[in-house]
């Protein structure tokens, strides 16, 4: 049985820093650094770009009682009217299940709950994988972001969007 529910910072907390442990590898391409207390609180602090902490959604996808994905969804960013992913991260053991297909299926209806245009979501370059699996979602590319550091590595974006 598949659950998608909001997280809880205090409660959650040892279930995501699980998860961060069983995803390292993508830790690894984004940071060039491994699974940390300290990344388990900046997932759970508000997106940067949020105007309050009421305008970020933490969720998990639990099969069979186990987290195996998190997603973090922020409103209002980057026009009033969006919504923004600014991670999907999925257990190295359960990628290729259709997990990530049940997640942003339900990220885009929440998003369109609360009234969002389009959602976006930021990508790798250096994770091909990942934009393909974002194409197949029914996003496309809309603006390249100048190289950006992230932990000790230094990343090309690219957004992406799809209309809701």
């Amino acid at each position: 049985m598949t659950l998608i529910r909001e997280l809880d910072p205090v409660a959650d907390a040892a279930a995501v820093r699980h998860l961060f442990d069983r995803a390292a590898d993508y830790l690894d391409l984004e940071t060039g650094e491994g699974p940390s207390d300290a990344l388990v609180a900046d997932f759970f602090a508000p997106a940067p770009f949020a105007a309050s902490p009421a305008d970020t959604l933490k969720t998990g996808l639990f099969s069979g009682g186990r987290l195996d994905a998190i997603a973090d969804l922020a409103f209002g960013f980057p026009e009033p009217q969006d919504a923004f992913i600014g991670l999907l991260l999925i257990a190295a053991d359960r990628r290729g299940y259709g997990l990530g297909h049940l997640f942003v299926d339900h990220m885009a209806d929440v998003a369109r709950a609360r009234l969002a245009l389009c959602l976006f979501v930021a990508v790798l370059e250096a994770n091909p994988r990942a934009r393909a699996f974002w194409e197949r979602e029914g996003f496309v590319p809309v603006l390249t972001l100048p190289p950006a550091q992230m932990g000790q590595r230094v990343h090309i974006r690219h957004r992406m969007e799809r209309r809701l």
